[in-house]
């Protein structure tokens, strides 16, 4: 019990730094990950000493890069991701060569040894995917060339990491370093196999059979057990795990529970990745920044240097935008956490002696920390700078057609759903039977698995970008619910919505709900049209007085509407007039019709 009350207060120690000083950078403006990596400082070695064993963190920690690349994949379709090939091969092959190119030459001139110039291009090369993904989510600019380059980049730097961890014994010279491996080369590749396998064919069916069951608690399980299994089994192999999850979230990009995975797994994200900012923060050693002080910083500023110079040009290669370039250089130009393990092995292979190791993790180290200090620079000063010529770039660039999600696809659901295809606008429809989604699925509709009033599968499914929500949900508590939920987190969300009946109707006003139509309004008034006609045998008759009850219904909506919420007497007084209005309305009309002049016999009348 006092072992797991030890672990009690290391939870609390994290749980408290990290909402202090989140909170806090939150009000200097100084971002999250900032305050994450403050609180990392404050509780560790170095700090209050709260924490003491960083490293013990640092496993788990991992994790969150590892849930950010499955969440990355579940959003990059394969076919996407082909679309990418040219830009991932050229732009990551260039940026990681070039870097170490550059950082061995620079370490040969320093009179350094030829492996340990190649270990430290290759350690120094890689960046932060969490550090630059993160930024680049929060700006929106992951759809914009600067932003998607990046991805490539970091996406190259993951599956670049495999081919460096397989040439560190080759530089070794302690003689402890594994010869090559066919076997091991036969486990990665059956471990990438099953991945690949695995998510396409045997993860949605098994995904389809939990949504079935409707215990939601066992769909997150499931979620949680993929990411995981995957993590370890590349892990095993000697692979990244984060290059293992992505895939996975890219085989499940066009599943039809891709938005429900999407919000099972974001809460569990968000808390490891600022568990793994905060260890990067306790991993920080002062102490040998303070010893050699002018080395850390030369190797920091070499860094920047070397790194920056590489993607500068890679940029102007690429024609990137002026505007874009600076956040670009910004975000890749530090140090990755790939490169503490490159530098710990290098250790161990005796190539890297362990004071240079020590020098260099904390360069890397204190080149993450200062990457939130130079995106506040950047938004300050820099980015205003570039304001006008991105709007320019952004002026010629074909805006996106709105997008529209649907709420329900029931029977008034799917006929908006054929409407909206048909004329080109394809939505985003959400609907929580595992049976109906698929069928659809099979049909050609944008169809994910989900409850719709949930916040969480709202945000996965993009409610935030879109353009308008209808809810065409069966359910009239649900659609009121939804409607609140909508209004409240997504402002500029236009709402469009099915009633049950007129107050109903009255109530999503109320709330905000732009469109409101009552679901069986329309169809009663043609089957009303029908009855007249069929009864009178007058079909011209029928259509007069269904259009003269059709405009009248609008005067009642807009005059009850007045006073729904005043007493009972008021509202029943209010429809007792509206009623005998439509009554004269009804005789006046027939009245007008009879005194016309009857036309002569084969002439129309007028």
């Amino acid at each position: 019990m006092e072992h797991a009350s030890g672990y009690l207060i290391q939870a609390v120690v994290f749980f408290a730094s990290a909402v202090l000083a989140v909170v806090l950078s939150h009000r200097l403006g100084l971002g999250l990950v900032a305050g994450y990596l403050l609180a990392g400082i404050a509780i560790g070695p170095f700090g209050m000493k709260l924490v003491e064993r960083p490293d013990d963190v640092r496993p788990i920690a991992e994790l969150g890069v590892v849930f950010l690349l499955f969440v990355i994949g579940l959003e990059l379709e394969p076919k996407r991701l082909w679309s990418m090939r040219a830009r991932l091969l050229s732009l990551g092959l260039a940026q990681v060569a070039g870097s170490i190119l550059l950082i061995a030459g620079a370490a040969l001139l320093a009179g350094m040894d030829l492996r340990l110039g190649i270990l430290a291009g290759m350690a120094l090369a890689l960046s932060s995917t969490a550090l630059a993904l993160q930024p680049l989510a929060e700006r929106g600019a992951l759809h914009n060339k600067g932003g998607q380059s990046a991805f490539a980049i970091l996406l190259f730097q993951d599956i670049a990491v495999i081919p460096m961890l397989a040439l560190l014994p080759l530089l070794g010279t302690s003689g402890s370093g594994s010869a090559f491996s066919w076997a091991k080369l036969g486990i990665a590749f059956a471990i990438v196999a099953a991945t690949l396998v695995g998510g396409h064919y045997l993860a949605r069916p098994v995904f389809r059979h939990i949504a079935r069951i409707r215990q939601r608690e066992i769909f997150t399980a499931f979620a949680l057990l993929l990411v995981l299994g995957i993590a370890w089994g590349f892990e095993s192999a000697g692979l990244s795990m984060a290059l293992g999850t992505f895939l996975a979230g890219v085989l499940l990009a066009e599943s039809e529970y891709r938005h429900e995975i999407e919000a099972a797994v974001e809460p569990f994200k968000g808390l490891l990745l600022g568990l793994f900012f905060i260890a990067v923060g306790m991993g920080v050693d002062f102490r040998l920044f303070f010893e050699r002080p002018l080395l850390i910083l030369g190797l920091i500023a070499g860094l920047y240097v070397l790194k920056g110079a590489v993607l500068w040009l890679i940029g102007r290669v690429a024609r990137l935008p002026a505007s874009e370039l600076p956040l670009f250089i910004l975000l890749l130009a530090q140090g990755g956490e790939f490169a503490f393990v490159l530098l710990t092995l290098g250790v161990q292979e005796a190539v890297l002696p362990v004071h240079t190791a020590q020098a260099m993790t904390l360069a890397v180290a204190l080149s993450m920390l200062s990457t939130p200090f130079l995106l506040l620079f950047h938004d300050r000063v820099l980015a205003p700078r570039f304001s006008d010529a991105a709007a320019a770039v952004r002026a010629h660039d074909v805006p996106e057609s709105g997008k529209v999600i649907v709420a329900g696809l029931g029977r008034v659901g799917q006929v908006i759903a054929r409407l909206l295809h048909a004329s080109g606008h394809e939505p985003t429809i959400l609907d929580d039977d595992p049976d109906h989604v698929e069928q659809s699925r099979k049909f050609g509709f944008r169809v994910f698995y989900g409850d719709a009033t949930r916040l969480d599968l709202l945000e996965a499914a993009g409610a935030a970008r879109a353009d308008f929500l209808i809810i065409a949900l069966n359910d009239p508590e649900a659609t009121t619910h939804l409607a609140r939920i909508a209004v409240k987190h997504f402002p500029r969300l236009k709402i469009i919505a099915r009633a049950r009946d007129m107050r109903h109707l009255f109530e999503l006003r109320d709330i905000g709900a732009q469109v409101v139509e009552r679901e069986t309004f329309e169809s009663s008034l043609e089957l009303g049209r029908a009855a007249l006609a069929a009864i009178t045998g007058d079909a011209d008759r029928a259509k007069r007085i269904v259009r003269t009850f059709a405009r009248h219904d609008g005067d009642v909506l807009a005059k009850l509407y007045t006073v729904h919420k005043n007493d009972l007497d008021a509202n029943i007084s209010a429809s007792n007039e509206l009623r005998e209005q439509l009554a004269r309305t009804l005789r006046e009309d027939e009245a007008a019709i009879a005194a016309r002049p009857q036309a002569p016999a084969g002439r129309p009348a007028e």
